[in-house]
């Protein structure tokens, strides 16, 4: 999803084939062995890059995971046209591993149980058209827990890093699904490039190790630390990425993160929690809200821009992960919330503020 683009705009629709291809190439010739990609990524054309890439006989060194946009399916033929569709883009009979993509509440109970879709998942491992099915996912714990339950499932993908450890699925979701049996891939380790840019507090930290590590270098060496995780992915746009990442996998595994690193891990989570602007600790006393306000959700976008510097990914998850009736705008500060708020926030008086600048508009 971040390959190279001809404008160098991040998921651009003009990717940079020449360049693409090449990154991709010198992964496998360095025992890369897993392609992810998707449907929507870089608008449709992700997928026709990653087939001609794989072309030449690299397609037989590799295994592709690409991912059924679920949000499309309005009838259970869907499922199989956007399949098939994928395997003609991809140039290629088979999909090693589909994922039913970005999974939450609302699209496991609306699409993926209304229309049948993992039977029609399971006549296509049987016919050979995939061979492992997966979801990659994006709600909370008990939503996560109800969908590993409902299904045997070959591995799923979670969004998981030192800062999302109890965000989403977190470390919670992670040991359920390694007891479970399920190969578990995890997403965003960098959270999407923000802990491999961070703010002078958290380098601050890292330059006092005795090891000096880029901070991407000690993210991902935390994530390689853990015995559940079965593979970590990452965004690369430059063959400089995909180097640096095969050294970080060339050198660290499960347990490697010393007594030193555990510990500036934790200095550096107290640093970037000293940002926050709403002392939210997601206790959820305030819920539910009479008016249907997500209020610890909308805290904590609003929370992640100040954390990261990154006011537009606090808006993008704000708008995916919230609906309209959840929104800020939606509180009518009859303040009935903070009489039950352990840490006295005056949530009448945030909300006009979460507004202003989560307003998906803008």
């Amino acid at each position: 999803m971040r390959l190279p683009t001809i404008d160098n705009q991040p998921g651009g629709y003009d990717i940079n084939e020449r360049e693409a291809i090449k990154m991709i190439r010198s992964a496998i010739d360095s025992e890369v062995n897993y392609i992810d990609t998707a449907y929507v990524y870089h608008q449709g054309n992700s997928e026709l890059v990653v087939g001609k890439a794989l072309q030449d006989g690299y397609r037989e060194r590799v295994k592709i995971a690409t991912k059924s946009p679920v949000w499309l399916i309005n009838k259970p033929s869907d499922f199989d046209r956007l399949l098939d569709e994928q395997r003609k883009k991809i140039s290629t009979s088979s999909i090693d591993f589909y994922l039913l993509h970005a999974l939450n509440q609302k699209s496991w109970k609306n699409i993926v149980l209304k229309h049948n879709i993992l039977s029609r998942a399971q006549s296509a491992i049987k016919d050979g058209r995939i061979h492992f099915l997966g979801f990659s996912f994006h709600d909370n714990y008990e939503c996560f827990e109800e969908i590993v339950n409902a299904f045997d499932w070959d591995f799923c993908q979670i969004q998981y890093n030192y800062m999302d450890i109890h965000n989403q699925a977190g470390t919670k979701g992670l040991k359920l699904a390694a007891r479970k049996g399920i190969g578990v891939v995890v997403m965003e380790p960098l959270m999407g490039g923000l802990l491999a840019n961070p703010p002078e507090v958290v380098k601050n930290v890292l330059d006092k190790l005795p090891i000096r590590f880029s901070p991407a270098e000690l993210a991902l060496k935390w994530i390689w630390s853990h015995p559940e995780v079965s593979l970590v992915l990452s965004g690369m746009s430059t063959v400089n990425q995909v180097e640096e990442n095969l050294n970080s996998a060339r050198k660290y595994g499960i347990n490697s993160l010393d007594y030193l690193e555990k510990a500036a891990i934790s200095s550096i989570r107290k640093k970037y929690r000293s940002r926050i602007a709403v002392p939210c600790t997601n206790c959820k006393y305030c819920m539910p809200c009479p008016h249907g306000v997500d209020i610890p959700g909308n805290f904590e976008y609003f929370n992640h821009a100040f954390l990261y510097d990154d006011i537009q990914g606090a808006r993008f998850r704000y708008s995916f992960s919230l609906s309209e009736s959840q929104r800020s705008d939606r509180c009518a500060a009859c303040k009935e919330c903070e009489e039950n708020c352990p840490q006295k926030i005056a949530i009448s008086t945030w909300m006009p503020k979460v507004n202003a600048m989560m307003d998906v508009k803008v």
